[in-house]
């Protein structure tokens, strides 16, 4: 379990990063619509892993080098943000939960449920 320090440097990072990314002007980045859904940061301050969630993902593969060729330009805007001592650098990872999430839901909703007259 993270420190409170660390817990509240993960919530800033996720919170910087989620504006962040709605700057980037790369079109691989920008295919649908990103959220930021955890960050985790090594007890050094070395990595941060970040998890992302897109709804209209075309191209996995696209989307991961538009993420490293940004990562630069990420990091640096995250220290003058945050302001830390070291930043750390930021690894990302795909969150497919919401999707997942989403395709459960549209599950549901198409069953042909029958309901007992007594309950209406």
């Amino acid at each position: 379990m993270p420190s409170n320090k660390l817990a509240r440097t993960n919530d800033d990072i996720q919170l910087v990063m989620s504006k962040l990314l709605r700057e980037i002007k790369d079109p691989r980045v920008n295919q649908g619509m990103i959220s930021v859904t955890r960050v985790e940061t090594t007890g050094d301050m070395r990595y941060c892993k970040i998890w992302l969630s897109v709804m209209g993902l075309q191209n996995e593969k696209e989307f991961k080098k538009g993420l490293k060729s940004a990562s630069g330009w990420l990091r640096r805007e995250l220290g003058n943000s945050l302001k830390l001592r070291n930043t750390p650098e930021p690894v990302f990872e795909l969150d497919h939960s919401i999707e997942y999430g989403a395709h459960i839901n549209e599950i549901i909703s198409g069953l042909d449920i029958k309901h007992d007259e007594d309950e209406e």
